[in-house]
């Protein structure tokens, strides 16, 4: 129908481009030769992504030398559950208390319930000032030294939390569901896949030896193609989205593989990754430190780049005759309040996973210098400045991206949002349309 029939005062010549901009229905925002433009770019690159994820697809995890002992994170691990719980003298059982420390220590009786020794009971002492203390039927995961003697084979690793972990997802999904109705729930089914992805292919991957940058680009870009996908659609709003994230991400890659070899960054920071090392040697720890930025900052990319997508759409949208220079501006103008926000927010995510070292170093009173260029905090610091910069970068260059795509073949004035198939140039039909409507507003008001 249009426009002028469906408002109560017909337009003025000069708005039946706008008139056309608010015709009922989803707008067509591009034209087909723009789409065509950008399936060029994508669908070579998802072609490589398919073909990464092939060569680097792991066959499972692979086994060590050796049997598994008990020891450090090689545990086995089996389910138990506390039956017993008494107080008992600390100096009677051999356990030294510190001084100030009151009160006496626990002796909990723990009953293996799951594995080849269930039933098997083993007692274990815990001290006043331990910070885990225990009641009857807590439920316990135990691990298992299987070359250890009869009475040792069995020890406290942690409390069973299965039960409000479980809740709390619950109630998160239930929360994303009820607010975000179809698109939550295409954002849990995004959560659900891009959690496969890393526990089915990078990280078996890496564990067989491949080049951790290699499998975290393959598998992030899985992980991105699907989630944005899957959760905004198939249309050339998320393809801006996620052409912005591919320069950012190439952008962080640069970067960050630079500033690690510059800074003589081994990646060997803490007793994970030295054990990591130790277990498999073949690991290159290095690449796992690039491959753990690219990751760590897929997901704030996501939200970036859709978010200043998103905006330089609706932008165009509220004023169909807004230039792209003008839609640029406005959109980062959105873009620096993003930038100061999220920036913040990785910095201070960074900060306090790192608070207990930053107290270490407090109380040994190490300068500013002597902190920050340390190896252990060194690495946190390229870790969120690289982040940073990509994220900086993914603002003007997506919202320059979206609004040169959405700004791109309009001057059919519309036409495409009326349902004609798709964005012609200026000539042919589409160029003979903004004339037909401007012919009929003028009728309608010499009437």
């Amino acid at each position: 129908m249009p426009p002028d029939d469906a408002s109560p005062s017909p337009p003025a010549p000069h708005d039946a481009h706008a008139a056309h901009a608010h015709a009922p229905g989803p707008p067509t925002p591009v034209s087909a030769h723009l789409r065509r433009l950008i399936a060029a770019v994508l669908i070579p690159f998802t072609a490589v992504v398919a073909a990464g994820l092939v060569l680097l697809w792991p066959g499972g995890t692979p086994e060590r030398e050796g049997e598994r002992t008990g020891v450090g994170f090689d545990q086995q691990t089996e389910n138990a559950e506390v039956t017993a719980v008494k107080e008992v003298d600390c100096e009677q059982v051999g356990v030294a208390v510190p001084r100030g420390v009151t009160g006496g220590c626990q002796e909990a009786t723990v009953e293996v319930t799951s594995g080849p020794h269930a039933g098997r009971t083993f007692t274990e002492v815990v001290p006043p000032d331990a910070p885990q203390q225990y009641d009857v039927g807590q439920g316990l995961i135990v691990a298992y030294a299987p070359d250890a003697p009869r009475e040792l084979q069995y020890s406290i690793r942690d409390v069973d939390r299965q039960a409000p972990m479980l809740l709390l997802a619950a109630i998160f999904a239930l929360a994303v569901v009820a607010v975000g109705r179809l698109r939550g729930l295409l954002a849990l089914v995004g959560l659900v896949v891009s959690f496969g992805v890393l526990t089915v292919f990078i990280l078996p991957a890496i564990l067989q030896g491949s080049n951790p940058l290699a499998v975290a680009v393959v598998g992030g870009s899985v992980i991105m193609l699907a989630t944005l996908y899957l959760t905004h659609g198939v249309n050339a709003r998320t393809s801006v989205a996620v052409l912005g994230t591919l320069v950012s991400l190439l952008l962080i890659g640069v970067l960050g593989s630079a500033f690690i070899d510059w800074g003589r960054l081994t990646g060997i920071t803490d007793d994970q990754s030295s054990l990591i090392q130790s277990l498999y040697p073949g690991i290159e720890i290095r690449g796992l430190l690039l491959a753990g930025i690219l990751i760590g900052s897929l997901g704030v990319l996501d939200d970036v780049t859709v978010t200043q997508t998103s905006a330089v759409w609706e932008l165009k949208r509220a004023e169909p005759g807004a230039s792209w220079l003008k839609l640029y501006r406005s959109a980062m103008r959105i873009g620096r309040d993003h930038i100061a926000s999220v920036v913040n927010t990785l910095v201070l995510a960074y900060a306090g996973a790192a608070l207990p070292l930053l107290l270490l170093f407090t109380i040994a009173q190490s300068g500013v210098g002597t902190v920050a260029f340390s190896e252990v905090v060194a690495e946190e610091i390229v870790r969120t400045l690289v982040g940073s910069i990509g994220l900086v970068a993914s603002v003007p260059v997506t919202t320059l991206l979206a609004a040169l795509v959405v700004s791109a073949d309009r001057h059919d004035g519309g036409a495409s949002e009326t349902g004609s198939g798709g964005w012609r140039g200026g000539g042919g039909v589409g160029g003979k349309r903004p004339g037909a409507a401007t012919s009929r507003h003028r009728r309608t008001r010499r009437r």
